[in-house]
């Protein structure tokens, strides 16, 4: 006789099938956005990162609203599908509008940063939409706390994959087509996805609508009430992990490819060479840690996955090929596993109906924080010590410089506090269950 335990735990090929097309399109709608958006500012607008740095900002705050908004939304219609359809279709209408700015005139350059912007903007309102807001919550509402350490490890290679994809593919697209043409190619294919959503994906039985009886407004702006979210200590020490880490990220993921290619001189094909095959050689750690994140080991995976990410930076500093290449699997290897372990952690902590609203919370220190100040760290340092460059319309700029690297290697280490701070509330509530057992 089947285990009623065993067939629960067990996702499903159906489902499977779905969590590796619509979370690797996803996965990949992102990477390319943060990365070659970045690099098509600086070879068709301006070599500015003050352009990159409103970008990533005003993107990352629309991302994270509108996953409060469409999360809420979700959790009170009870509904993930519309959302995942709707929001892939129009994500991929808007990439294809985010690469039309490059039509627009050149004399007005305030306007330009702004219509730039703007459309990012837009495009990211619809992916978070889809992605953060109707994706990520029905792949928690299909999975359990037994079998997530498996499902975070799929997680957490999706985006290592999209990179290498969306590095090297795209790069070599971009040398071919130029970027309007492959924001077309990438615009058709997020779309089409989403219409496979509108078909394919199945609303989870335990599903149930999270109805406020005071409306809308008032659940909505509940899930900005930080004292229901930090009623779990564990949850909010896990929230300032992403927070810190992410700031070191983004100090400089925004500009890795900019380096690479306006710094080091580097072709778009071989700078996607340079992330992908070092990202490739780092993705088996991910298996490695999902064996010790299914048996709760969270806060040691964490601590060693910190300190490879740190020494990648460090090796990062050297420009040689081979210490490039060493330098992207260990960053690349502890991001994984850094990501891995924070996103298994958090769907284990969610309050169950409110799943969506949280991701919200989850994006505004992984999203929102993180973007907005890594960047902001990093336009200065650029501006001040960069290399001067010119782009191919004749606009003056500055390239990135391996200071970013040092930079965000320290911050880095500050993401040990919290995880000490959480490490230690994990063990107190473990000894308060234990006691009440």
């Amino acid at each position: 006789m089947t285990d009623k335990n065993t067939v629960r735990n067990k996702i499903g090929l159906r489902n499977w099938v779905i969590i590796w097309v619509v979370g690797l399109a996803g996965q990949l709608c992102w990477n390319v956005e943060n990365q070659w958006f970045n690099t098509f500012v600086y070879a068709k607008i301006a070599p500015d990162p003050v352009i990159i740095n409103w970008m990533v900002a005003v993107s990352a705050l629309v991302t994270t609203l509108s996953t409060f908004f469409s999360g809420t939304l979700s959790d009170r219609l009870g509904k993930r599908r519309p959302f995942i359809a709707i929001g892939y279709i129009l994500w991929g209408a808007f990439t294809i509008t985010f690469g039309s700015t490059e039509f627009l005139p050149k004399n007005n350059f305030i306007a330009l940063a702004v219509a730039v912007v703007a459309a990012d903007a837009i495009m990211s309102f619809f992916g978070s939409f889809g992605n953060d807001a109707g994706f990520n919550p029905w792949t928690t509402d299909i999975s359990n706390e037994k079998n997530r350490g498996g499902l975070g490890a799929v997680i957490a290679v999706q985006p290592v994959i999209a990179t290498i994809v969306g590095t090297v593919v795209s790069g070599f697209i971009i040398e071919s087509v130029d970027y309007f043409g492959f924001f077309i190619i990438m615009g058709v294919f997020i779309a089409a996805v989403g219409v496979y959503g509108l078909f394919a994906v199945k609303e989870s039985p335990t599903l149930r609508p999270n109805i406020d009886p005071k409306g809308f407004g008032h659940q909505f702006l509940s899930a900005f009430n930080f004292k229901i979210a930090f009623k779990d200590r564990l949850l909010m020490w896990v929230f300032f992990i992403f927070s810190v880490f992410f700031i070191s990220f983004n100090v400089y993921f925004s500009y890795i490819l900019n380096y690479f290619i306006f710094t080091l001189g580097y072709e778009e094909g071989m700078a996607g060479i340079i992330m992908g095959v070092g990202l490739v050689i780092a993705i088996p750690l991910t298996f490695i840690a999902g064996r010790f994140i299914n048996h709760g080991k969270f806060t040691p995976v964490l601590c060693v996955a910190v300190a490879i990410n740190i020494i990648g930076l460090m090796v990062l500093q050297s420009s040689h090929i081979v210490a490039l290449f060493a330098g992207i699997i260990l960053v690349g290897g502890g991001y994984m596993c850094v990501y891995q372990s924070l996103m298994i952690w958090v769907k284990n902590l969610y309050p169950e109906d409110k799943r969506g609203a949280f991701e919200g919370i989850r994006l505004l220190f992984y999203v929102l924080i993180p973007m907005a100040l890594g960047t902001t760290i990093a336009s200065p340092i650029i501006r001040e010590m960069g290399i001067p460059v010119v782009n191919e319309f004749g606009v003056t700029g500055y390239a990135p410089t391996s200071m970013l690297f040092v930079i965000a290697a320290a911050i880095a280490v500050l993401t040990y506090i919290p995880i000490y701070f959480a490490y230690r509330e994990q063990k107190r509530q473990k000894e308060t269950n234990d006691a009440n057992a």
